[in-house]
């Protein structure tokens, strides 16, 4: 059961193994609302990322949640997915041939103005992807600002990169789009690397997940060993963090990730640096704060949150989602 006071979610993603879990997460967590998932090429190109949310969607047994595609490339330039992270279908390990409704026939984009507009009070987006589609949405109906209560992303970091030295993929994907956003004066929150690091799938989290001894579950131990995988291979990792939850999770309850209000901007021309992400913790610039960035994160208490909600999705499975 939704709770009567259930905030009011879109969730715009490129699923992507850890994106998969966040869909888990705000589908199976009482204390949100899902009102609709849009996607955007990143991990994968548009029309996988589209399908894996729809599968992903399916095998927890959502329905009446619509589902739109938007983006197919950045604002600039050319898409780079993630396959070597990903795989081919973005989310390769289990096997996920399962049945999916069709896709909403209107673009993402005009999707989220539709369901913000409709809304009785406004609306959290939270995006885990590159940010394309919010970015042309503010851009294109600025209308809706005022019904968006918050927009919490996963992307950049205060510290390090993962795909440039100091470049995350999401924003490294479109940093015009990331620049639009963080330009935009909305409440923005931001949760990078440097904090979505901590939140690491371990054996003991994987075995977690097989313990459950469910069809779910069991999806989410092959997806997440997949991941261990990759992330070994091409980061060298133990074991492989799963980011986008934790925007997720922050939405839920802002006890489990600790931010401050910082000034972040994105760097758009730099030779070696073009996506990084500019956090001035120590206010060493005369810039207001544009944005809650992530600083810590409550390890134990962010898994309690997500096997929980994988838990209630799993028992939800073949019945409609409340609205």
């Amino acid at each position: 059961m939704r709770e009567p006071t259930a905030r009011p979610v879109i969730v715009d993603c490129d699923p992507g193994h850890d994106d998969a879990l966040a869909l888990l997460l705000a589908a199976g967590d009482p204390r949100l609302r899902l009102l609709g998932v849009t996607t955007v090429a990143g991990n994968q190109t548009l029309e996988k990322t589209t399908r894996n949310a729809l599968r992903i969607l399916a095998l927890a047994g959502i329905t009446g949640v619509p589902v739109a595609a938007g983006c197919d490339r950045p604002l600039l330039g050319d898409l780079t997915v993630a396959e070597d992270i990903h795989g081919l279908s973005g989310l390769d390990g289990p096997d996920l041939d399962v049945p999916v409704p069709e896709v909403s026939g209107v673009h993402a984009v005009e999707l989220t103005r539709r369901l913000i507009t409709g809304s009785a009070e406004p609306v959290t987006l939270i995006a885990t992807g590159p940010l394309t589609n919010v970015a042309l949405l503010l851009r294109g109906h600025p209308e809706v600002t005022s019904q968006v209560r918050r927009i919490v992303f996963m992307g950049g970091s205060t510290e390090r990169g993962n795909t440039t030295p100091y470049g995350e993929f999401n924003i490294v994907t479109d940093p015009e789009a990331a620049d639009i956003v963080l330009r935009s004066g909305l409440p923005i929150t931001m949760i990078g690397l440097n904090v979505t690091h901590r939140a690491l799938a371990t054996t003991e989290i994987i075995a977690e997940f097989h313990a459950m001894g469910t069809r779910l579950g069991g999806i989410c131990a092959e997806l997440m060993t997949y991941f261990a995988s990759t992330y070994h291979r091409v980061f060298g990792f133990e074991h492989p963090p799963v980011h986008d939850p934790v925007a997720v999770a922050r939405v839920i309850d802002p006890s489990i990730v600790r931010t401050v209000a910082a000034p972040v901007a994105v760097e758009l021309s730099g030779a070696l640096t073009r996506g990084a992400t500019v956090v001035d913790l120590h206010r060493r610039t005369a810039r207001s704060p544009n944005a809650d960035v992530a600083v810590d994160l409550d390890v134990d208490a962010f898994w309690r949150l997500l096997m929980t909600a994988v838990r209630n999705a799993d028992g939800a499975s073949g019945r409609p989602s409340p609205r």
